[in-house]
């Protein structure tokens, strides 16, 4: 791949929003989108602020150029070799992914090219993840004697420990279908349908209940973590909680009325 060239000045994330959906593009065209301090804090600030906003449904992370997201940028890391810098990078990094799994909103990742490192990490985070069938995946810090540890968190969570562990020791690439077989992605198409079948997602995911889905993302993540009894008495109380919405009112009404719901959002 050979770079692109792109203005000094560029803003290194772009961001659109179109009907209830707002689309984070990763704008490091010319350094595969590599998360250097400045996107990671310009992604952090976005997030932030969609996070408050409720007329923003769901979330669409995506990567100008050929790629999706080469990982972190190592040529600014080795500018800047201390270890109170790559503590405090680190941190920021996963300030960035715990924001994507609290924040209400459904978050999908629009994958194409190669997302490496925390390129993968970032997939394996987000809520959904849509790849066209030219994306490659690998964890590969290994192979310049960097074990990828944070991405580890993602990935150990995201597909089954020996998937992970191949992944994290071999530092190899993995295809888009053996992704998906793995449960990193959960579609593959052809790039030249990605955008219509993440838009298929997002269409579904607005057609929902928005305090339904901002619930049930609460619970979810949140059980995962806990064992098996308070697990359910968490899912027991969110449904309790959530059947005391309007939203939940409406629907079950509209449904056994066989018409179409009206959300309100609370």
């Amino acid at each position: 791949m050979s770079a692109v060239p792109q203005p000094a000045d560029a803003p290194q994330l772009l961001r659109h929003d179109e009907g209830g959906v707002a689309t984070l593009t990763l704008n490091r065209p010319g350094q595969f989108n590599s998360l250097s301090e400045e996107l990671l804090a310009a992604l952090q600030s976005e997030l932030d602020a969609i996070a408050g906003d409720s007329s923003v449904r769901v979330v669409v992370i995506a990567g100008a150029g050929k790629a999706f997201c080469a990982g972190h940028d190592l040529k600014q890391m080795r500018a800047n070799h201390d270890k109170g810098y790559m503590q405090k990078l680190f941190r920021q990094c996963g300030r960035v992914m715990m924001t994507i799994t609290e924040m209400p909103q459904p978050v999908i990742a629009r994958i194409h090219g190669i997302a490496t490192a925390a390129g993968c990490q970032l997939v394996a985070m987000c809520d959904l993840a849509v790849a066209s069938d030219n994306a490659r995946f690998a964890v590969s810090g290994i192979n310049v004697g960097l074990f990828c540890s944070t991405p580890s968190v993602a990935l150990g969570r995201a597909m089954g420990r020996k998937e992970a562990m191949e992944m994290l020791l071999t530092g190899d690439f993995v295809d888009a279908e053996e992704a998906r077989r793995r449960g990193l992605v959960n579609r593959v198409v052809p790039i030249e349908r990605l955008d219509e079948e993440v838009g298929k997602l997002t269409a579904s995911i607005l057609a929902k209940s928005p305090i339904a889905v901002a619930m049930g993302k609460q619970m979810f993540y949140r059980q995962l973590e806990m064992g098996l009894e308070g697990a359910y008495q968490l899912a027991s109380e969110t449904m309790a909680c959530n059947m005391m919405t309007e939203d939940a009112a409406n629907g079950i009404d509209a449904f056994m009325e066989k018409r179409k719901p009206e959300w309100k959002g609370r």
